[in-house]
């Protein structure tokens, strides 16, 4: 089996295949797979029986490993190493979107999205909005209104 055998509409951490499906999807024997779960590479998960059982993600991880191991000629303590990067990275940019859905949301609760109307007066300051406020005085500097 190759990589464009897998059906496109499929639970990507649904453990279904068994190890020997898994080692042909992937392309190793059967006992590299054991190895990567010994190892902690790959965990598969386990059937009621006690079977190691693979999901899509495990099959590409497991393709992963063996594209750096084979191609890049990376051993598995650098292979461990740059799947735990690629973890930690995962996980900051799922943070990052959490914080970019959380700042939507208070701007659209705020009223803060759609056009935006600023004033500015002929001494350079902007304000935001149609009413002006006067901004707080600094030391040296006299504020100006916005029609003075």
């Amino acid at each position: 089996m190759s990589a464009g055998m897998l059906p496109e509409i499929m639970d990507p951490d649904a453990a279904i295949f068994s190890i020997s499906v898994a080692a042909s999807l992937a392309e190793m024997h059967p006992q590299t797979l054991r190895q990567y779960d010994r190892l902690g590479l790959v965990i598969a998960s386990r059937a009621k029986g006690g079977g190691r059982r693979y999901s899509p993600r495990d099959i590409q991880r497991l393709r992963l490993i063996q594209r750096l191991s084979q191609d890049e000629g990376i051993n598995l303590t650098g292979i461990r190493r740059i799947l735990s990067l690629q973890s930690e990275l995962d996980d900051a940019q799922r943070r990052l979107d959490e914080m970019g859905d959380l700042l939507r949301r208070i701007a659209d609760d705020r009223g803060m999205r759609g056009p935006r109307v600023f004033s500015a007066a002929s001494s350079g300051y902007v304000a935001q909005g149609r009413v002006y406020h006067q901004p707080l005085a600094l030391p040296g500097r006299r504020p100006t209104r916005l029609n003075g």
